[in-house]
């Protein structure tokens, strides 16, 4: 696979202290380790904050050492470039510019590092090290944290990834409480979030990451990161269903609502399709229109090719509960074998607004309350998903913890007396599973000892090469829910 963007300067994709490190790092350094990490959080969620976030999906590194570290990435261009906005930048002469050129006529270019992490799509619990960094030439000790900036924006495919599995749980949780199967569930939330975010590539990025547990999205830009980055059995990864939106409602007029509606309904006979039904008065659109002077057009739909009408206004749990009443006295619905409702297959709902992790719980617990099973809905989520979340999250962190100077190796460590949580880990890092499935960090390389058994950080990068890849398929295999965790859930 051809590197992304050949302009890219990796010289200049580095926080700006990071230049004048390595000035700063003990005489006679010749090798730097770092690690990374969602630390633990030791305190309770907040009010605002209702999920632990007690385990992360680890996605993305394959995406950004594709796109930005592999091959040849340091020219002499590139080199006189940095050096001057560096000097100007400081209005000093602090670039290393001898550094870069020794990686240059050494390495053709290449980064001699290492980078080794746990397979993609893994779900580890917070505090354990989920990769690792290391210079391979004792020259370019410096060049582990350069690549820190670069290497820790991981944190956004994880966050996304983590937060949607989070509401999959949710969702597996109540649809089989309310169905007693899961038929579906990778259908249930739909990424609604490209026009949401702050860039093509965050697009990209975050939808692929929402892929990795779910099938539905309008985030076209996922489909070519993981084409580009992962490869996948399918020809595609990520679905979608024709849908209006208001302009194609409220150009018909006003008065004409119906029509538009019998149109577009109309234009997609044999595939489902979603209109969006609150452009005047979702209730109204429900009842008279969906439930009287459509009626028979809607029943003579099959149920896989379903209505799914789509309120875009009001309060989310409270829109929902009132759409379900009304659609339910029109189109009658029948008792599951667990005793909730479901409408006829031909007609179903998907909330798109408001939708976010809490909401999501609301809303499929009012409905439970209610006896509405959760084969009656699907959800759509686009800011709350992709954009509305942060490194702080989940505690995303780099650190180093391992130095060689003077040819001896020594441990290191962070541990700030005003917090706790911040202390950080020591020595070279290994990640074991026990036969009880509990994973454990070693610290000061103890994982070298056989009796904790394989270390499950497996060397992805090496000196320029990506030396292991993940396809797409068992990134989502190693992120699916087990069927345990399906069982705790209904606990």
């Amino acid at each position: 696979m051809e590197r992304g963007d050949q302009d890219f300067n990796i010289l200049l994709a580095t926080d700006s202290y990071k230049v004048t490190h390595y000035k700063q790092y003990p005489p006679n350094t010749s090798k730097v380790y770092s690690y990374f990490e969602c630390r633990e959080k030791k305190t309770e969620p907040s009010r605002d904050r209702k999920v632990k976030y007690d385990k992360t999906v680890f996605y993305g590194l394959q995406y950004i050492l594709h796109k930005y570290l592999k091959g040849k990435v340091v020219t002499s261009e590139k080199i006189q470039e940095a050096k001057k906005v560096y000097l100007e930048h400081f209005q000093d002469d602090v670039f290393n510019e001898s550094g870069w050129n020794y990686i240059l006529q050494e390495y053709d270019g290449h980064l001699p590092i290492e980078v080794k992490a746990v397979p993609e799509g893994s779900v580890i619990p917070r505090g354990n090290v989920l990769f690792t960094v290391e210079s391979t030439d004792p020259k370019c000790y410096w060049l582990t944290n350069w690549v820190e900036t670069i290497l820790v924006q991981i944190w956004y495919p994880i966050t996304v990834a983590t937060n949607s599995r989070e509401q999959k749980k949710i969702l597996a949780k109540y649809l089989k409480e309310t169905s007693g199967s899961l038929d579906g569930l990778e259908y249930k939330l739909h990424d609604f979030g490209y026009r949401g975010v702050s860039s093509q590539e965050t697009a990209g990025i975050g939808a692929s990451a929402h892929l990795v547990n779910f099938k539905g999205t309008d985030t076209v830009a996922g489909i070519g990161v993981i084409k580009k980055c992962y490869g996948t059995k399918d020809p595609v990864p990520g679905f979608s269903v024709p849908a209006a939106e208001h302009s194609t409602i409220t150009a018909w007029g006003k008065d004409h609502e119906k029509d538009a509606f019998k149109h577009i309904v109309t234009q997609f006979p044999s595939v489902p399709v979603s209109v969006v039904s609150d452009s005047y008065d979702i209730y109204n659109a429900c009842e008279k229109i969906w439930g009287e002077d459509l009626r028979d057009l809607i029943e003579s739909r099959s149920a896989k090719a379903p209505l799914l009408v789509r309120p875009d206004s009001g309060n989310p749990l409270d829109t929902v509960l009132k759409v379900l009443d009304i659609l339910g006295k029109k189109f009658l619905p029948v008792e599951n074998s667990l005793g909730f409702k479901v409408l006829p297959p031909y007609i179903r709902v998907i909330q798109g607004d408001g939708v976010d992790i809490n909401t999501l719980q609301e809303i499929v617990e009012g409905m439970k309350t209610n006896r509405w099973s959760i084969e009656n809905i699907s959800f759509g989520s686009g800011g709350a998903l992709l954009q509305k979340l942060t490194r702080d999250l989940l505690n995303c962190s780099f650190k180093c913890s391992y130095v060689v100077t003077n040819g001896l190796g020594v441990n290191v460590f962070k541990d700030p007396v005003a917090d706790p949580n911040k202390r950080s880990k020591k020595g070279r890092l290994s990640l074991h599973k026990s036969q009880s499935g509990e994973y454990l960090t070693l610290e000061e390389g103890r994982g070298e000892l056989e009796e904790y058994g394989v270390d499950l950080l497996h060397t992805v990068f090496h000196n320029g090469k990506i030396v292991k890849t993940y396809t797409f398929d068992e990134v989502r295999e190693n992120a699916k829910l087990k069927d345990c965790e399906v069982q705790q859930l209904l606990n």
